[in-house]
């Protein structure tokens, strides 16, 4: 059966996760996928043996995928890869900052020998911020976003999420703009040069609390297994041991109410509507221009 992307070749230059988690799911969609390592492999081929003495980590990043050992100093392997490129669509690399400009393979110089083809550099920050050149790992990109101070319980204190979860929404982020820009090249006939930062994905995942707090709302707070702003929304006592609620709607509450606690009256008490009616009062503030303008350049 024919997939979406047969016919497609992508070359990528990765190790660890986000920038294998993206070109997997090109994989995935038919693309061939050619995987360039070092001599020693990626590193993640390390991490663990629980796939049957196989990294779980590699085995699912990379399943679908050949794979090409190359030492890119030296210069027949450098030649090599170019003549690859030449016939790719895609370029994907996560090698540490700089390093593909000064083999002569950045995104500049690909872009104008090969004007069709689309290159991806996923980094830790974006190139044109001051930590443009710093190397960046999962939890550190979760401590600096905010992303693990408003994770676990008070008592915990900030806790890490207990997935590579940066690494992943970077990965998926970087295959959504390639496909962008697979599909704008059918119509311009032009590739791209794709930049995505571990640090920017995580930022925007923070968008929510990020905006409730320069707009008057409360600053996040670790709150274990319940919701900052629903209920009921998380993990209750009962007798028999805890129980997960999860109710979206105030619609969903009154069913909840009658169907499954029996108490039809609670659906109908008017308290609970209070804070909801303030938190639609404090979205339609931010439906006003001047407070979203505020909000993205305060």
């Amino acid at each position: 059966m024919q997939k979406p992307l047969d016919g497609i070749l992508v070359v990528a230059l990765e190790q660890a996760v986000a920038a294998p988690l993206a070109t997997s799911r090109l994989a995935d969609a038919g693309a061939r996928v050619i995987k360039l390592e070092r001599h020693e492999g990626d590193f993640a081929r390390g991490y663990d043996d629980y796939a049957n003495g196989y990294s779980s980590y590699f085995v699912w990043l990379n399943r679908g995928k050949e794979s090409c050992r190359v030492d890119l100093r030296d210069p027949e392997d450098l030649a090599m890869v170019r003549k690859m490129l030449a016939q790719a669509d895609v370029f994907v690399q996560n090698l540490g900052p700089g390093a593909t400009d000064r083999l002569g393979i950045g995104a500049e110089a690909l872009r104008k020998d090969f004007p069709r083809l689309i290159t991806c550099d996923i980094c830790g920050f974006a190139p044109d911020t001051p930590d443009a050149n710093r190397k960046a790992y999962d939890l550190m990109i979760q401590a600096e976003a905010g992303l693990s101070e408003i994770t676990g319980s008070e008592a915990s204190g900030p806790s890490r999420i207990g997935i590579s979860i940066c690494d992943i929404t970077t990965g998926m982020t970087a295959h959504a703009h390639i496909l962008e820009a697979l599909y704008a090249r059918e119509k311009t006939g032009q590739g791209a040069a794709i930049s995505v930062s571990l640090f920017d994905v995580a930022v925007e995942a923070m968008s929510v609390p990020y905006i409730a707090a320069r707009n008057g709302g409360p600053i996040a707070k670790r709150v274990g297994l319940q919701h900052p702003s629903i209920a009921p929304y998380g993990a209750y006592e009962a007798q028999d041991g805890r129980l997960l609620i999860a109710v979206q709607s105030d619609r969903e509450w009154v069913n909840f109410a009658d169907k499954v606690l029996g108490r039809p009256e609670l659906g109908a008490d008017p308290r609970p509507r209070g804070r909801r009616g303030a938190r639609r009062q404090a979205r339609h503030r931010l439906e006003k221009p001047h407070h979203l303008v505020g909000a993205q350049h305060d």
